[in-house]
């Protein structure tokens, strides 16, 4: 199946083909602990989940797109179960450590092989990563903060909703403290006036500060003086970045990692430390001056992302970040067309662990194509 035929097919038809993978049939063979989780394996659990969305009050009200994500999210939400999971020697207690993280990633991976859209896949797969946040919420020291930050990386209500289903897809009472906490999620979101749309701060450049602040404040506008604006460019190699700032940002000077690469003849697979040092001065050249700029890399990782963004933003830059992501068969074609192209391997190493940029890092953002919350 493709995407566009399981998006069609019924709940049945969906968890059928789940059977076929191999991620599915670790899943089932995979334990969960007994006391959080009496109905068995993780593909147990994942089949009640997907029913106890049928039975939310407000499955009818939901459109059919916000129906497939919810339903995608039961299907991936606990997939990297079998990557993490692991039995406590001393207490024989079966946990998971970090597979809503891990699970982002497969669920990423597999819906990009499917064909599914840029924007549904970005949207199940945030959903995946922060699926069981709300059952925590009144442990976090600030609660509007967290519902504030997640309603600009997912839906709120869809979180919600998500979270209610995988409450109930169990076979326990142990879980009736939680769903409790859920509903405190919904107030909170709603009283910030984020459940059903990001946060409205008041402008850009609040939404900027207050998600870089050590101890954020919502209602903080800070004055607006940029020194310069630079143009972070996103993607993997073949996604067309150059010919994107040729088109749309023609005479903008530009630091290029390739470029860079190129005339300290330094190859892809080699030590970067040179073409880094080398890539910060001449970023900081432009920025001292106060000279627009846009900076060409592949920032395909969080991590990676943010040590360029805390230089731009210690220079007082106004940073928007242009992601591109072709069809996965048109970026290989694209990659080897290029001069010095970058070997399939590599890439398809890169795709898995690819992090698509977010509203929460840049004061704007552009996805070629469409527009991703």
């Amino acid at each position: 199946m493709n995407w566009e035929q399981l998006k069609q097919s019924s709940l049945a038809d969906v968890t059928s083909w789940g059977e076929t993978q191999s991620w599915c049939r670790a899943m089932a063979d995979c334990a969960q602990d007994a006391e959080w989780h009496a109905e068995g394996d993780v593909w147990t659990h994942t089949k009640m989940v997907l029913r106890q969305l049928l039975e939310l009050e407000e499955w009818s009200t939901l459109t059919p797109h916000e129906q497939t994500v919810l339903t995608f999210t039961a299907v991936f939400h606990d997939v990297a179960k079998p990557l993490t999971t692991e039995v406590d020697p001393e207490t024989g207690r079966v946990r998971s450590p970090k597979h809503a993280i891990k699970g982002e990633h497969v669920a990423r991976a597999v819906l990009r092989d499917l064909g599914c859209d840029l924007k549904t896949r970005e949207e199940i797969a945030r959903l995946v990563r922060y699926h069981g946040r709300p059952a925590f919420l009144l442990e976090r020291e600030e609660p509007t903060h967290e519902v504030v930050r997640l309603s600009w990386l997912v839906s709120n209500r869809l979180l919600y909703l998500f979270a209610l289903a995988d409450t109930r897809g169990r076979d326990t009472d142990a879980m009736t403290r939680p769903e409790e906490n859920l509903h405190y999620w919904k107030l909170m979101a709603e009283e910030a006036g984020c459940y059903d749309q990001p946060y409205p701060f008041a402008s850009d450049h609040a939404r900027f500060t207050y998600f870089r602040q050590e101890k954020p404040n919502l209602h903080y506008v800070p004055y607006e003086d940029f020194a310069c604006t630079v143009t972070l460019m996103s993607g993997l190699p073949g996604s067309g970045k150059d010919t994107w700032l040729s088109r749309n940002r023609a005479g903008l000077p530009a630091v290029s990692l390739d470029d860079i690469r190129g005339e300290l003849d330094v190859d892809p697979t080699d030590n970067q430390g040179r073409v880094a040092q080398e890539a910060q001065e001449r970023c900081r050249e432009f920025l001292r001056s106060g000279t627009s700029f846009a900076f060409n890399a592949t920032n395909t990782m969080r991590l990676t992302r943010d040590r360029w963004l805390d230089l731009f933003a210690d220079y007082n830059a106004r940073i928007e970040i242009v992601y591109l992501e072709p069809a996965f068969d048109t970026l290989l074609r694209q990659n080897k067309a290029r001069n010095k192209s970058v070997p399939e391997p590599v890439i398809r190493k890169l795709a898995e662990k690819c992090e698509p940029p977010t509203w929460v890092e840049c004061h704007s953002l552009l996805i070629e194509g469409c527009r991703i919350m």
